[in-house]
């Protein structure tokens, strides 16, 4: 597979397959007794095997407490959460902790599902162990009663599920939107976990397990935070559109979603580096960087490191965080001669950067921060701009590229890195296989020259503009031309002003009575 192109695999017709894979649907609740029976009912009537199914409703502390009730699947339990926390995130865990199923398929207690519903997300988990699966859904209009539980078990054991209620009124959800016109995902780039915003979604347990389960601090936003670590593990993400599923009620989102937003931004912004708010602002540190800079410093003088990352410290992306590798002596208060000190480089680094919050220092190459989208390496000969990691990061967007290798004419080298196609290379990897070689495969590298990047080094210094004064002679052409432009605009926009309307009216009026008054 390549990026996010599924298309290679082949997944089994519904009802045409013998299922192997257990799944655990973990249901985090929060009273509505009345919605969770007709989820529970629809359940019951799965296609999927009963004996390869278990369902955990971890009740959040509703009031009264949540009871099963008459329909509801063969292995069905209801728990407690961890009581050191609350909330869905902390529900979705808790039920994943106490669950055993290879599989954990997380579901909304108001999502009633189709009568395959768990069978068409199944498929994908047999045929690849790093797929997410995500459920389609419709929203309707609820209101307590307007079903039984009874109804919903016959007509979703019959296949009618999609009776229930009317479809032509129905709103579909948000990620259709970026869903439909991509291929169903298969052309998307990187952005695809975006989708996965939890309702109804299912995941290997282990890659559950490997991306640390939900954030149970992020008690809103938090399926798109947990998407996107499972994406930086190198996930593929598949919307199931075999099956669907009713909503019963409209979202929090839908109903509320100016404060929604407002409240998601901040706190998604500080965990999520690509979150399309937090790329507008500038000037703060957050708790993960979008670019991890890794900087070979060994035998360098501080002047040369310094001349490596200040551009970068002051450039247009900086929410980087920079490693200075090398052999960093530690203060021992014992007396030496200062100027030939054999740490005497080292030690000014140390003191040049050790109130930068943004850059560490390491004896040796720091393991990949798996949550931090890139991280781009180069060595201490490398002059970047401050906008150099701004061009390499959208010409790896633009490209959709899992590597940026960076040519130099003189020894010098830098690479950025797509951390989740790294992720991906090592999982599909064979023993032995060069990693570069199977980036490449599943994701794409481009090699570009530096100077077309802004990345010098030190000896090439900056070569002056061959027809400077021709472009310069003609960038004032096309500023006077602009500014012709604006009066023009200016004078345009004054005679449909108010006042520009009415001394036009007064004129006329003034003409009018003038010519009246010569024919009397």
């Amino acid at each position: 597979m390549k990026r996010n192109d599924y298309g290679s695999l082949s997944v089994p017709s519904l009802g045409t397959w013998e299922p192997q894979l257990s799944v655990s649907v973990v249901i985090p609740a929060h009273g509505h007794p009345d919605k969770l029976e007709l989820v529970l009912a629809s359940l019951a009537a799965q296609s999927y095997p009963s004996h390869l199914m278990e369902t955990i409703v971890v009740d959040d502390g509703s009031d009264p407490p949540l009871t099963l009730p008459e329909i509801c699947p063969e292995n069905t339990r209801i728990i407690a959460p961890d009581p050191s926390g609350w909330g869905s995130p902390n529900g979705v865990n808790s039920g994943v902790a106490a669950s055993e199923g290879e599989v954990i398929l997380r579901l909304d207690s108001d999502m009633l599902v189709y009568h395959d519903h768990v069978e068409s997300q199944m498929r994908w988990h047999h045929v690849s162990d790093h797929l997410v699966a995500m459920g389609h859904k419709l929203f309707v209009d609820y209101k307590p009663g307007c079903r039984s539980a009874d109804e919903v078990y016959k007509a979703v054991l019959a296949g009618e599920a999609d009776k229930l209620f009317d479809r032509d009124s129905a709103e579909p959800h948000w990620v259709d939107k970026m869903i439909l016109p991509t291929d169903n995902l298969r052309s998307c780039d990187h952005t695809a976990y975006r989708v996965f915003v939890g309702a109804t979604g299912s995941l290997r347990r282990a890659l559950f397990d490997e991306a640390g389960g939900l954030n149970t601090k992020l008690l809103l936003g938090g399926d798109s935070e947990f998407a996107y670590r499972v994406a930086q593990h190198g996930a593929v993400f598949v919307p199931d559109l075999d099956s669907s599923s009713w909503h019963l009620g409209r979202s929090q989102m839908q109903s509320r979603q100016a404060d929604g937003r407002r409240y998601r931004i901040p706190y998604v912004a500080n965990l999520v580096p690509e979150f399309a708010p937090r790329r507008k602002l500038q000037g703060r540190v957050w708790e993960i960087p979008f670019v991890d800079v890794v900087l070979d410093a060994q035998g360098t003088s501080a002047e040369e490191v310094d001349a490596a990352i200040v551009r970068l410290l002051a450039g247009s992306v900086d929410d980087i965080r920079i490693t200075l590798v090398g052999n960093w002596p530690e203060e021992t208060g014992e007396r030496r001669n200062l100027l030939d000190d054999p740490c005497f480089e080292s030690r000014l680094v140390l003191e040049n950067y050790r109130c930068e919050p943004r850059v560490r220092f390491r004896e040796s190459v720091p393991e990949v921060d798996p949550y931090v989208p890139f991280r781009l390496r180069m060595s201490a000969g490398c002059r970047p701009t401050r906008d150099a990691v701004g061009a390499l990061v959208n010409l790896a967007n633009e490209k959709k590229v899992g590597l940026v290798e960076i040519d130099y004419s003189d020894g010098a080298t830098a690479r950025l890195e797509r951390n989740s196609a790294f992720a991906r290379a090592l999982r599909v990897a064979e023993a032995g296989e060069d990693i570069d070689q199977v980036v490449d495969e599943v994701h794409g590298i481009l090699r570009v020259d530096a100077r077309e990047l802004g990345l010098r080094t030190a000896g090439t210094g900056n070569k002056p503009i061959k027809d400077w004064h021709l472009q310069l002679t003609e960038a004032r052409e096309q500023a006077s031309a602009y500014r012709d432009q604006a009066q023009a605009l200016k004078k345009r926009l004054a005679a449909r002003s108010p006042k520009g309307i009415a001394s036009r009216m007064i004129r006329r009026f003034g003409q009018r009575s003038s010519s009246v008054g010569s024919d009397e």
